[in-house]
């Protein structure tokens, strides 16, 4: 059972993917582009190379846990992916990752140029390692 974490942005698209036995983030990647059926197609090209069986789809709420703009862009999204790949689709809950994900690329001594690069690599990576550590506790794994 492999899991797919994705940070759905405006520009940049991160994803990390678990490895076989969903219980450590391994591959991660950026997709570039700010078209949403482009970034859909790339994740459906992704899931059937690394044969995906759920996603975890970043949902930005604000601090205080409502819900804006962009939080509601990625529930669309979640539908959609539901749509074209009939895997399940997990919202989570995604506060912080990218800043998270940027101080442990600045304490790796990553510029501000190549934190933008792998940054939202990194922030997917964050969020999947969260949800596998979730299923473990829960012993859903």
């Amino acid at each position: 059972m492999k899991i797919m974490a994705i940070d759905y942005g405006d520009a940049h698209t991160g994803i990390a993917i678990s490895d076989f036995t969903g219980t450590l983030a391994g591959f991660t990647t950026v997709i570039h582009s700010r078209k949403e059926d482009a970034v859909i197609n790339e994740i459906c090209r992704l899931i059937a190379e690394h044969g995906v069986t759920e996603l975890v789809l970043g949902y930005p709420k604000n601090m205080d846990g409502t819900l804006g703009p962009r939080a509601e862009k990625c529930a669309a999204l979640a539908e959609t992916l539901r749509e074209a790949t009939s895997l399940p689709v997990t919202l989570w809950d995604e506060r912080r990752s990218t800043v998270e994900a940027h101080n442990i690329l600045f304490e790796n001594g990553k510029n501000a140029k190549k934190r933008k690069k792998i940054v939202d690599a990194v922030a997917a990576s964050l969020m999947l390692e969260g949800y596998l550590t979730r299923r473990k506790l829960e012993g859903t794994t």
